[in-house]
């Protein structure tokens, strides 16, 4: 089992950047693919990309791509979520997640540990 505290959250002006971390409890943080996701209020929460165990792979949703990057670090039991270019429609709650099988996945249902969330707010 594995907890999950999200941090970085904050309002951010259109164009700027802001980096998310997600800390984990416990030493099988490095055996997890993990994922974040976003949910704006009144819509449903989305997948915004996910990163394999080691780091090596990862993959975005097309919304973010380009922009957004994932990055882990196994030895800190954190990953983290750089943000560039933000836009307004980034306004959500950010949350990471942990997936215990072995490879990535952009499907919510199939994560099996959540944070609690940080909010991100880009004004325009």
């Amino acid at each position: 089992q594995v907890q999950l505290v999200e941090s970085g959250g904050g309002l951010v002006q259109a164009g700027g950047s802001l980096r998310l971390s997600c800390a984990a409890s416990g030493r099988t943080f490095r055996t997890y693919p993990m994922g974040w996701f976003r949910q704006a209020p009144g819509k449903e929460r989305e997948f915004v990309g996910a990163i394999d165990r080691s780091g090596g792979i990862t993959n975005y949703a097309d919304s973010v791509k380009g922009r957004f990057t994932i990055s882990r670090d196994n030895a800190k039991n954190t990953m983290y979520l750089q943000m560039d270019s933000l836009k307004p429609e980034d306004t959500a709650i950010y949350y990471c997640a942990a997936n215990s099988r072995t490879y990535l996945t952009a499907r919510a249902n199939l994560y099996d540990y959540w944070g609690q969330g940080t909010q991100v707010t880009v004004s325009s």
